[in-house]
């Protein structure tokens, strides 16, 4: 199926219009013409092939939420018509004892959407399985980035059991990811502090995202004060940063959940883990049945993205932004109105 969208061409990573060829959709597959697709840092990262695994040409995105306009034989979950949403991977072998415990996202064989043709584009043809249908009342451009940023705090919440009403949960970086886990945690009833670089974002941070409080990361008084009062902390910070400070932010059996990617890996302090009963955790995004349930809490909360939606072709624009931290919290691109195949 001839394809159009936009794709970056070598390590400048500058995105520019591209054809390209979609499978046929198969007996399990649908075929989603695409509405709204996020832009997410790896996307940024894989242009620029930072991490030295992108395959030229390129075409990012993996936070795809659209209509669905055909469906194989075997398609059970969806129905023509229905709205539906694709995020970090498009595939996985299936018989693995991650596959069969729900956990895709960790199969040895588990395909990122990053490593296909992704959302920058008209549509895409997936498994069923690999897809999740968004509820009608959840709207689709603020839907699109649950499909990564979402499920990559939601997953570690559940996971961990940092999802109780009452507990504290300390959020490191206020960016896409983490003010979506704000979002998520004042949800679920918990007391959550913000943990941040920039003291200007303190005001937003309180008075529109509704945080309990605000640490400005290099302030020694504020961090001292709030030593031993977190149940666990969600880092989504992908800077260089110590970790040392926020481990002491922990009580005794806290849990610090890493999810950013720092280029450098930090030290990690023994010490305190040891002296506290602590735990250094990660996680990657969820399965495919966890991301359905995220986004199905997010319906029903009303949560989504802080989002600015922006056409196609401002795209080069929006990743020269990004790089700077200048958007609150994601871009989204308006697919199926600003991409344009007239060329």
């Amino acid at each position: 199926m001839n394809t159009y969208g936009w794709a970056a061409k070598d390590s400048s990573g500058i995105l520019s219009p591209f054809h390209f060829e979609r499978r046929a959709n198969g007996d399990s597959d649908i075929t989603i013409k695409i509405l709204f697709c996020g832009i997410c840092h790896s996307d940024l990262h894989f242009a620029k092939n930072e991490a030295g695994m992108t395959s030229y040409p390129f075409v990012p995105g993996h936070e795809i939420v659209g209509e669905v306009t055909k469906v194989g034989h075997n398609v059970t979950k969806f129905k023509i018509g229905d709205k539906a949403g694709v995020g970090c991977m498009v595939g996985s072998c299936g018989s693995c004892e991650n596959c069969t415990q729900d956990l895709e996202v960790y199969c040895p064989e588990m395909i990122w959407t990053l490593k296909t043709f992704g959302g920058y584009s008209e549509n895409i043809v997936i498994d069923e399985h690999f897809a999740v249908l968004i509820p009608n009342s959840l709207p689709l451009h603020g839907a699109a980035p649950l499909l990564c940023a979402g499920i990559t705090v939601y997953s570690p919440m559940m996971y961990y059991g940092l999802c109780k009403p009452g507990q504290h949960l300390g959020v490191v970086g206020l960016g896409g990811l983490g003010h979506v886990a704000v979002k998520f945690a004042k949800a679920l009833g918990m007391k959550v502090t913000v943990i941040s670089t920039s003291p200007s974002k303190k005001n937003e941070a309180v008075e529109r995202l509704g945080v309990d409080s605000f640490l400005v990361s290099h302030d020694q008084e504020q961090l001292q004060a709030a030593m031993g009062t977190m149940d666990g902390i969600i880092d989504t910070v992908s800077g260089p940063h110590s970790v040392l400070p926020l481990i002491n932010l922990l009580k005794t059996n806290g849990k610090f959940v890493a999810v950013g990617v720092p280029t450098k890996a930090p030290e990690i302090p023994y010490i305190p883990l040891i002296m506290g009963r602590k735990l250094i955790g990660g996680s990657a995004a969820g399965g495919m049945k966890e991301t359905q349930e995220m986004v199905d809490f997010a319906a029903k909360h009303n949560i989504i993205a802080d989002i600015e939606v922006i056409p196609m072709d401002y795209v080069n624009t929006a990743m020269e932004r990004l790089a700077k931290g200048d958007v609150k919290y994601r871009f989204v691109i308006d697919v199926a109105n600003t991409l344009n195949s007239s060329f």
